[in-house]
C-alpha cells in the first residue's frame, strides 16, 4: 500500500527525496538524447541544455546523500519513491512549448524553453515541500521539510538564473 509522503519519517523523506533526484537526472538524459537524436542546431542546443540539468540533477542527488549520511550514517530505508502516492517533482514536456512553432514560441530560446521545463518541475516541488511544512504539527518535520522546500528553491534559483541568461543571450543574438 501507498504511503504519503506526509507520513514518512525525516529518515525516509531524506531517502526519497535522493530517489526524486536521481529519477530527474535520467529523465533529463533520456530528454537530452531525444533531441539529439534529431541533429539540427536547434534541437542540439535543447539537448545540451538537458544534459546541463542532468548534471545538475546528479549533483543535487550527491548533495542529498551526502545529507543522508551525515544525519542517519548507513543505516538502511527501504522506502523509496515508488511507495509514495504523490509525484514529486516531475519534469514534463507535455505542454508542447519546447516543441511549438517558432511564432509560438514568444521569442524563447530552446535552451531558456528546456530550463523552464525543469523550472517548473522544481516550483512544484517547493510549493509541495512547503505545503508540508505549513501543515505538521511535529517541529522537527517541519523544520526538516523546510529544509527541502529551501534546498529545491536555492534550485530554481539556479534554474531562473540559467532561463534568464539564455535569454539574454538569444536577445543579444549570441549563441547559448
Amino acid at each position: 500500500m501507498k504511503r504519503s509522503f506526509a507520513s514518512l519519517t525525516p529518515q525516509e523523506a531524506l531517502h526519497v527525496a535522493i530517489f526524486i533526484e536521481e529519477r530527474n537526472a535520467e529523465i533529463y538524459r533520456q530528454f537530452a538524447e531525444m533531441f539529439a537524436e534529431f541533429r539540427d542546431p536547434e534541437s542540439l542546443e535543447i539537448a545540451a541544455a538537458f544534459w546541463d540539468l542532468f548534471n545538475e540533477e546528479r549533483r543535487h542527488g550527491s548533495m542529498l546523500q551526502q545529507r543522508y549520511y551525515d544525519r542517519f550514517g548507513s543505516s538502511s530505508c527501504a522506502i523509496t519513491e515508488e511507495d509514495i502516492s504523490e509525484l514529486i517533482e516531475v519534469p514534463r514536456l507535455d505542454d508542447g512549448e519546447i516543441f511549438a512553432a517558432p511564432q509560438v514560441r514568444e521569442g524563447r530560446s530552446p535552451r531558456q524553453r528546456a530550463f523552464l521545463v525543469a523550472l517548473a518541475a522544481e516550483q512544484s516541488a517547493v510549493r509541495f515541500y512547503r505545503s508540508l511544512a505549513e501543515s505538521t504539527g511535529d517541529k522537527d518535520l517541519r523544520s526538516f521539510y523546510q529544509e527541502l522546500a529551501d534546498m529545491e528553491s536555492n534550485h530554481t534559483g539556479w534554474l531562473e538564473h540559467r532561463a534568464n541568461e539564455a535569454s539574454s543571450l538569444h536577445e543579444g543574438g549570441h549563441a547559448t
